[in-house]
Parts: C-alpha cells; structure tokens; sequence
C-alpha cells in the first residue's frame, strides 16, 4: 500500500448513511407515531414519521443519541408535543 492510500484511508469516510430501523408504532389523539433512528456514525439521528388518515408527515431532527432506544423515546416525545402544539396543522 502506498502512502497515499494510506492517507486517503485515514482522511476517507464512509458517508453513505444506513437505512433508518422502523421501530414499535403508537397512537396518540389519532396519529400513528412510528420512530425509526438513523443510524448517524456511532450515533442515531430523532428520525420517523407522524401519520393519520392518509396523511404522512416525515419527522427528522438534528438531535442525534447514543442508543437507538433513547432516540426512538426522544422520538415519541418530541412528536405528541408537536401534535399536542399543531394537530393537523401538521401536515
């Protein structure tokens, strides 16, 4: 291997990020909550959808964690307190 294969190696990363896990839905006030964290390094991004009827809004944030289960809840949180604040002025 050369030097600059080894530079380029060291300075490369693999930025093609992974397919988010669809994780256990739940209902809130009539909207199907559904968290599905992104893998993001060796962390996970707040990543997941908000549904009702057949309306679909896509729920991503910068907020990244450290477990998948800690984000999949941050998820949850932040998704009812948005319904809570918007209900269908969501979609």
């Amino acid at each position: 291997m050369s030097i600059f294969s080894s530079l380029k190696a060291m300075f490369s990363s693999d930025s093609t990020p992974s397919a988010p896990t669809t994780m256990a839905s739940e209902e809130y006030k009539g909207f199907t909550i559904t968290p599905a964290p992104m893998a993001d390094g060796s962390q996970f991004r707040v990543n997941g959808t908000i549904v009702k009827g057949e309306q679909t809004h896509a729920f991503i944030r910068a907020d990244v964690l450290g477990s998948k289960d800690d984000c999949a809840a941050e998820m949850m949180r932040k998704s009812k307190l948005m319904i809570d604040q918007l209900g269908e002025g969501i979609f």
